[in-house]
C-alpha cells in the first residue's frame, strides 16, 4: 500500500529534529453546500532541522519514530 503524502505549513520548530505541520483540507458541507476549511496538525521528523516556521513542506507516512511522530518531511 502506498504511503500517504500531505502538504502543509510548518507552525513550530521548537523541538529537536521535529517540526509541527498544519495541513488544511477543504470540502463541501453535505447539507449546507458551503466550502469548509479544516486544519489538523501533524508532528513530523526533520533529521537536519532544515525547516523553519512558515515553510511549505510535504510530509510522508512512516514507521513510528516516537510516541507522537508518525510522519517524516520529504524534500520540497
Amino acid at each position: 500500500m502506498p504511503k500517504r503524502i500531505l502538504q502543509g505549513t510548518v507552525v513550530s520548530d521548537a523541538n529537536a529534529q521535529t517540526v509541527t505541520v498544519s495541513v488544511e483540507r477543504r470540502f463541501t458541507h453535505p447539507v449546507l453546500k458551503k466550502t469548509i476549511r479544516k486544519s489538523k496538525k501533524y508532528r513530523a521528523h526533520d533529521e537536519n532541522n532544515a525547516f523553519k516556521v512558515g515553510d511549505t513542506v510535504r510530509i510522508q507516512e512512516c514507521a513510528p519514530k516516537s510516541k507522537t511522530k508518525r510522519w517524516e518531511v520529504i524534500a520540497t
